[in-house]
């Protein structure tokens, strides 16, 4: 139920992204975040808060690959970050949404949490694990 809710907020705070820098989109998300991981701090199961994680830095690539636009910025970007042409272009040019773009291993690998960690973006699940040391 709370899950639910807290993926209802940041969808629509998510909503209207699109045409901002991700350091200000994040900036909007982490206290939404922070304040939720104070709510689950008493939660024994580990496993939903992953989930979570996950789905938070999914919906943030999403939110990137629709603001890369077309697929040859797509592919250019892709390659910046590090996949070979070959890769970046079969990725780019796949026809799928961006929804099945956000979570495939292409774009995984070109934007892995390591990134989201130094852009900022709050994890709920580290942050609990800060607050029970």
């Amino acid at each position: 139920m709370s899950l639910g809710r807290l993926r209802d907020r940041l969808r629509v705070l998510l909503r209207h992204a699109r045409g901002c820098k991700m350091a200000n989109v994040i900036e909007r998300i982490n206290p939404v975040l922070r304040g939720w991981a104070g709510y689950f701090k008493l939660s024994q199961s580990k496993r939903p808060l992953e989930e979570l994680d996950g789905w938070v830095r999914r919906k943030l690539r999403c939110v990137i690959w629709r603001q890369w636009k077309q697929p040859s910025t797509r592919a250019r970007n892709l390659m910046r970050l590090g996949l070979n042409e070959a890769r970046a272009c079969k990725s780019s040019f796949n026809g799928r949404g961006p929804w099945w773009s956000s979570g495939a291993p292409h774009v995984n690998q070109a934007l892995p949490k390591k990134l989201w960690d130094e852009l900022g973006l709050v994890s709920i699940l580290d942050t609990i694990n800060g607050l029970a040391a």
